[in-house]
């Protein structure tokens, strides 16, 4: 398979890779001229071009092909509280990537231990898991936001609440399998408090289990997505 490379601002028949991926190209991969690679913008488009100069600061590419990757008929949102762990979150963004995710919303609870986070880092782990998974889209993330102020951005009808308080919850698989995708809220390591519980609640947000083992933040979220991938395809 050729090496694919990150090209978000691509707009016309050639493209020169910044410095930093020029000198992988050519010192790291040893590319040479008329040698083909793949480009990716994120946004579902993909690009068949060609080494045209391979200078190590900067490498120019010649589009030969390109192919729009259309999305899933489905979407997939998880809005998860990030955990104290850095490299948690991080992981999670890597492997949300590869198994394709569309956004990903980061939630302050009141139970959340991390109150701040820096999303220029779990950027570039996502085109990294991007271009080594190949997929076309890459996941809109947003900022950290208070719960209270995430929960009118969503729809009630599509989106659902995985706790661990007592009550009556519905797999999500069985509410997942229907409908144009879901939003599914992960809280924090303490789990979301009976008052976030119930705000959901009031918004028409219904309860889901994701099954019978109690499970950590980051692994709910990547099981939230893997369920509704498996329940549509």
């Amino acid at each position: 398979m050729p090496h694919t490379f990150y090209a978000p601002d691509l707009a016309g028949p050639t493209y020169t890779l910044p410095e930093d991926e020029s000198k992988h190209a050519v010192r790291v991969l040893r590319l040479t001229a008329g040698e083909t690679v793949e480009l990716v913008n994120g946004r579902g488009s993909v690009f068949q071009a060609e080494v045209e100069a391979a200078d190590a600061k900067r490498c120019r590419l010649r589009v030969v092909q390109e192919q729009q990757v259309s999305r899933r008929p489905y979407f997939v949102h998880v809005a998860v509280a990030p955990t104290k762990n850095l490299d948690r979150m991080e992981w999670l963004v890597e492997k949300a990537t590869e198994i394709g995710v569309d956004r990903l919303s980061f939630l302050r609870c009141a139970r959340s231990e991390r109150r701040e986070l820096k999303l220029d880092r779990l950027h570039k782990i996502a085109v990294s898991a991007l271009k080594q998974s190949g997929q076309a889209w890459l996941p809109e993330m947003d900022e950290l936001v208070d719960f209270a102020a995430f929960l009118p951005t969503v729809a009630g009808d599509t989106t659902f609440i995985a706790h661990l308080e007592e009550g009556e919850r519905t797999s999500l698989a069985r509410v997942a399998a229907h409908g144009t995708g879901c939003c599914v809220l992960i809280g924090p390591e303490g789990d979301f408090t009976p008052q976030e519980i119930e705000a959901a609640f009031a918004r028409g947000i219904r309860p889901v289990t994701l099954g019978a083992s109690r499970l950590r933040t980051e692994t709910a979220a990547l099981a939230a997505m893997h369920t509704v991938h498996v329940v549509r395809e």
